[in-house]
């Protein structure tokens, strides 16, 4: 075969493989028509494996020309193949369109939930006023929780209706419970302090004890205005003369500093509580606002039971004082004016968000 007749039917073959593969539809169809022209059985191997039948002369022009016209052919395969990746990237960008005009979806900042806030607020006041933060177990004791403080055995916060009770027991075979105060910490704090007044004593120094403790309670109740886990912020302040007086002080100037106004006064409405005698309830009412002319109930309070002292190891003839207990969410409902106590355990973002 003469030179041209040579390049004419190379010139033909990649003019095939070229419409090959511009007709291949997707990746596979090309590796299919690939394999008819550049395969191990393919028009341009055979065409090599005949160079072998040729003279030294003629491989070299043969060759070369075979070369070239794979060259070509690879080229050909090579833009298909990009033509055929362009086509499937646009595909995926129809597909997966982005409206760029859009506003950016920006992570929103946190914050404390209100609760929190009220917390540590009423943390930093007692602070000031020199009380100690005390923190102690949720499952308490029948002996911390209940009988320590003076409650008998058949008062009515031992019902299974009001307290929640969980399957241990004590050493006593009393059973375990989610406590329904934080009251408890008042015989926990004392008496993990009782040597340290011991020896104050036996200087014949004086050693007070001024502690709150803040944290989560349980009890069966869920509506408005409770619910079955809420917190509550239990005080002592025990002394050798420590009364009633200094019980009104202190909380008047919480309430004062916790509501940032001083237009506010206290009632103390006598009450029963077996840890306390004698008893009251406090309640605030404001003189000015949306609340202004109501009384609130705020807090529990007392002058500390002779036998709950005993119960700390301290002599109750040395030993006097008040304690109270007050509802954190109650004072955060009146503080931010929230009306069901719901709304702070709901997790509505929309509601948390203002508290930022």
């Amino acid at each position: 075969m003469n030179a041209s007749a040579v390049t004419s039917d190379l010139s033909e073959l990649v003019s095939s493989a070229a419409d090959s593969f511009a007709r291949a539809a997707t990746p596979a169809d090309l590796e299919n028509a690939k394999a008819l022209f550049l395969g191990k059985a393919g028009r341009v191997t055979e065409l090599m494996k005949g160079l072998g039948a040729l003279s030294i002369d003629e491989k070299k022009s043969r060759g070369a020309a075979i070369n070239q016209a794979k060259q070509a052919i690879e080229a050909a395969l090579g833009a298909r193949r990009q033509a055929l990746a362009d086509a499937e990237l646009a595909r995926q960008l129809q597909a997966e369109a982005l409206d760029v005009t859009l506003p950016g979806r920006q992570r929103g900042g946190g914050g404390l939930h209100p609760i929190s806030l009220a917390w540590e607020r009423i943390e930093q006041i007692f602070g000031s006023m020199g009380f100690d933060v005390a923190d102690g177990p949720e499952i308490e004791s029948d002996w911390f929780n209940f009988t320590a403080l003076n409650n008998p055995p058949n008062h009515p916060a031992r019902s299974m209706q009001d307290t929640f009770y969980v399957d241990l027991k004590d050493e006593q075979g009393q059973a375990y419970c989610l406590r329904t105060h934080t009251s408890p910490m008042q015989i926990r704090h004392a008496t993990a302090h009782a040597k340290k007044h011991a020896e104050a004593l036996a200087r014949g120094e004086m050693s007070e004890i001024r502690v709150i403790a803040p944290g989560r309670t349980y009890r069966v109740d869920n509506d408005a205005t409770h619910s079955p886990m809420f917190h509550q912020v239990e005080g002592l302040w025990l002394g050798e003369n420590v009364s009633f007086k200094d019980l009104k002080v202190t909380y008047l100037n919480f309430c004062k500093a916790f509501f940032e106004t001083d237009e506010l006064i206290l009632r103390f409405r006598p009450s029963y509580f077996p840890f306390t005698e004698p008893s009251a309830e406090i309640d605030i009412q404001f003189q000015s606002g949306l609340l202004a002319g109501r009384w609130l109930e705020v807090s529990g309070s007392g002058q500390v039971h002779p036998q709950v002292v005993r119960n700390m190891g301290l002599d109750p003839e040395r030993f006097i004082g008040f304690a109270f207990g007050s509802g954190i969410d109650r004072l955060a409902m009146l503080r931010y004016g929230v009306n069901d106590l719901r709304l702070f355990f709901e997790g509505d973002i929309r509601f948390l968000s203002q508290f930022r």
